[in-house]
């Protein structure tokens, strides 16, 4: 039997769609597979395909009709293509129809998260969602709302599959007192956020709590991780109030800075396997998260969950764990049990193949 070939599209490369497809690309080709990458060339750079041993094609910005012609390109003699996000699946369902004719190989989708649009820009995102629902031989959603969301988009076949946290190059080190010093949180509550300074991200509401947060004794210090376009606006009001909040930008070092937080907090409108919630449940770090989307079948009842937008019920959330060492326990154990029900990566990795292995009739 041929080795099977599999092409991998990513478009913008969202933190966990670029993992995951990394770590995909290892697994598949410890199993055999050839596999190719399509993606920004700076992705590469971050989560290096080609050394995971995958051949890797670097795509020009996105709408940029060049880069239809490079999957197009790069899907020549491939048994499946599968694209990961909203713009790739579009790239490659155009890629795949050769100009309206029905596709010969089977493309396979993964819905990773939702965008978010009003007005006319949300028309145009319902437009493109049923596009590449109904080219899609399989949509795969990482969270059951989205596969009832794929299928009112018209998918002919839509089936969960949660994505894992790709595992860490090591264990993590536990080196609490110098994360906390570097932070400036060494006898005070460090609190962590992590993910893109964006619309969505709830880092508003945030900001309303941390306001809250100044009234304890001592004060807690709020850290977010990560860049994004709302960083300036953002710094504008820490300074301007006066908060106990810290942007330190991307980091390399999330699991540790997080391994030293007394509790992770993710106040996001919308969520399908938040990579936050999931480093923090498996790391015992007790959670404070928005209920939203796919977080309440994540994290079941191991973490506090609070209305997205509520500010008050945010503060007293944090401020409740803060005072009860007892409930922070019981959350950090909880975290680690619910954390065991999640598939593993491998688990992962051999349930995609099992989809490729369907559709190419292996």
């Amino acid at each position: 039997m041929t080795q099977l070939r599999t092409v991998q599209v990513l478009g913008g490369g969202s933190a966990g769609s670029s993992a995951h497809v990394r770590s995909l690309a290892s697994g598949l080709v410890a199993r055999g597979v050839r596999v190719t990458v399509c993606a920004p060339a700076g992705l590469d750079r971050v989560y290096d395909y080609a050394g995971a041993g995958a051949h890797f094609v670097p795509l020009p910005r996105p709408g940029d009709l060049a880069a239809v012609a490079a999957v197009r390109n790069a899907s020549i003699g491939a048994d499946v293509v599968h694209a990961h996000g909203l713009h790739a699946s579009v790239r490659a369902a155009l890629a795949l129809s050769g100009g309206g004719a029905p596709a010969r190989t089977p493309l396979v989708t993964t819905w990773h998260t939702r965008a978010h649009a009003e007005g006319a820009r949300g028309g145009v995102l319902r437009l493109l969602e049923r596009r590449t629902a109904r080219a899609a031989a399989v949509v795969l959603a990482t969270s059951s709302e989205l596969v009832d969301r794929a299928r009112r988009r018209g998918a002919r076949d839509a089936r969960l599959a949660p994505v894992a946290v790709p595992a860490g190059r090591g264990p993590v080190c536990l080196q609490d007192g110098k994360a906390r010093a570097e932070l400036g949180a060494v006898e005070r509550p460090l609190l962590m956020a992590v993910g893109a300074l964006e619309r969505g991200r709830g880092y508003g509401t945030l900001l309303d709590a941390a306001r809250v947060w100044r009234e304890l004794d001592p004060q807690p210090l709020l850290v977010v991780a990560g860049e994004g376009p709302r960083r300036a606006q953002l710094q504008r009001r820490i300074e301007d109030e006066g908060l106990a909040v810290r942007l330190i930008g991307r980091r390399d070092d999330v699991a540790e800075l997080l391994a030293a937080a007394d509790i992770a907090v993710l106040p996001s409108r919308w969520e399908a396997r938040s990579l936050l919630a999931q480093e923090a449940l498996r790391l015992g770090v007790p959670l404070v998260a928005t209920a939203v989307g796919g977080v309440p079948e994540l994290v079941g009842d191991a973490a506090e969950l609070v209305p997205y937008g509520d500010a008050a019920a945010l503060a007293e959330a944090v401020r409740g764990l803060l005072e009860d060492t007892d409930r922070r326990m019981d959350l950090a154990a909880a975290g680690r049990t619910q954390a065991r029900t999640w598939p593993t990566e491998d688990e992962t990795i051999a349930h995609v193949l099992s989809v490729y292995d369907e559709l190419s009739g292996r």
